[in-house]
């Protein structure tokens, strides 16, 4: 087991709060009510950054989550490698999250992408940014960092108080008085609190945690959510004519490549020719479609495009470093006895998947038409009918509409309850994205908590 650092410093790379101390140590306990407790609902990152904020402030804080232990959704995402962050410039950074990045960006200048990685420092967790500027642990591992971070939450440093952590409690909304109910093991229990900040997730993997059942708990409280949907997700493809199918691949096409990769190619939202942004990267065939980090990149226009007009066309290229030109001469040039397979891949390099693609949307005809074969090579029309579930996705759209909190993400119908991390209507691409904007919205809310006890004492 590796080793966690008991002595941890404290949280750094990003401002105190007002009337703190340059350790994050938050208002003095004098400035707070005598007996005020928070109840913080969920214990993902989100969750935990908030505890973190108060536990400083010598707050006490008792956190709640459904599972046996917290941070699970963020061990999951550690095993190919915890992605923390993106090391790109600030303002592309900040871009990423589309029309939400106005609304984002103040709580990622308080703790954007090198106040997380200055932040995982101080818990020893050293940093590196990949080829593709993402930025992980030197480790690559999730657990360590975790345990590292509860070791703190529970042994804060002198001024601080201890988290008080309640597994397997499921939050079943609000009782009298705004009191919480929780499902536990040992029957329904009923919490009150000065102030409750909520941070359960979306809806995606709800084998961890994150089902979204709190919907309608918040629905019912006056709070506007927008429904749920799947985010950095797969899509099914329709049907091929070629092949007589009514919805997805090809038996054929699905036996032999479902589960295979499609290497340097490109992508692009339906529109006119000239007017196509191409997206490089890669991408992966599944038994009913394709998914993977270039899909996933595309998914929200994607989605929402399905949802307007009921399905909509992925334009590929499986060649992007040829030009047009190029793949026209070399389909074009004399084959002589060679198969057409054969041909391909001596003079374009295509092979594997990349011909298979071509034969299960285009039929024989267009097959052995160079001026076809050439066009759909460099731009081979995909009809997408539906992205997958939810529960599939890696992270989800919708939630709690930022119109109803305040500055300070408290619902403006009732005051001292707080929202933070996926449960808000914000969503982003994977690479790091989505962690960052999280822990930033956990801070933003543990800061405003803190204000907002300070008010009432």
């Amino acid at each position: 087991m590796e080793s966690v650092n008991p002595q941890a410093p404290p949280l750094r790379g990003s401002l105190p709060p007002e009337g703190a101390d340059p350790a994050w140590g938050g208002p003095a306990p004098d400035r707070i009510r005598a007996g005020a407790r928070v109840a913080i609902v969920g214990g993902g990152p989100a969750g935990l950054m908030a505890a973190e904020v108060l536990s400083r402030a010598g707050v006490p804080v008792d956190l709640y989550d459904a599972m046996p232990s917290v941070g699970r959704k963020l061990l999951l995402a550690g095993k190919g490698g915890l992605n923390l962050t993106h090391a790109e410039p600030f303002e592309a950074f900040v871009s990423r999250f589309g029309d939400r990045a106005g609304v984002l960006r103040p709580m990622l200048e308080r703790f954007g992408p090198q106040q997380l990685r200055d932040w995982a420092e101080g818990l020893g967790i050293a940093t590196f940014v990949g080829s593709s500027r993402r930025v992980f642990p030197t480790d690559m591992k999730a657990a360590p960092l975790l345990r590292a971070w509860l070791h703190r939450l529970r042994h804060p440093e002198p001024g601080g108080e201890p988290v008080r952590f309640h597994m397997r409690h499921r939050w079943l909304g609000f009782g009298d008085g705004g009191a919480l109910r929780f499902a536990t093991p040992d029957g329904e229990r009923v919490v009150q609190a000065s102030v409750v900040l909520l941070a359960l997730g979306g809806a995606s993997w709800p084998r961890l945690g994150s089902d979204g059942a709190w919907v309608p708990c918040l629905r019912d409280a006056g709070l506007d959510v927008a429904e749920l949907q799947a985010a950095n997700c797969g899509f099914d493809v329709a049907g091929s004519s070629v092949h007589g199918v009514a919805e997805g691949w090809s038996a054929v096409f699905t036996e032999r490549w479902a589960g295979q990769p499609f290497k340097t190619v490109a992508l692009a939202l339906d529109g006119p020719p000239d007017a196509r942004h191409w997206q490089r990267g890669e991408f992966v065939a599944t038994a009913t479609g394709i998914e993977g980090s270039l899909v996933y990149a595309l998914s929200a226009a994607l989605r929402d495009r399905i949802a307007r007009d009921g399905s909509t066309t992925l334009w590929i290229d499986l060649l992007p470093d040829r030009t047009p030109e190029r793949v026209q001469a070399d389909v074009s040039h004399p084959r002589g006895s060679r198969s057409l397979s054969s041909h391909l891949k001596g003079r374009l390099g295509l092979d594997g998947i990349k011909p298979a693609l071509l034969h299960e949307c285009l039929d024989r005809e267009a097959m052995h038409d160079t001026a076809r074969l050439a066009a759909a090579i460099k731009a081979l029309p995909l009809k997408l009918i539906r992205p997958r579930p939810v529960a599939e996705a890696i992270s989800s759209a919708g939630g709690v509409r930022l119109e109803a909190l305040d500055d300070g993400l408290m619902a403006r119908e009732r005051p001292g309850l707080f929202v933070a991390g996926e449960m808000l209507d914000w969503e982003a691409p994977t690479g790091g994205y989505l962690l960052t904007a999280s822990m930033a919205s956990g801070v933003w809310a543990g800061e405003a908590a803190l204000r907002h006890l300070r008010a009432a004492a």
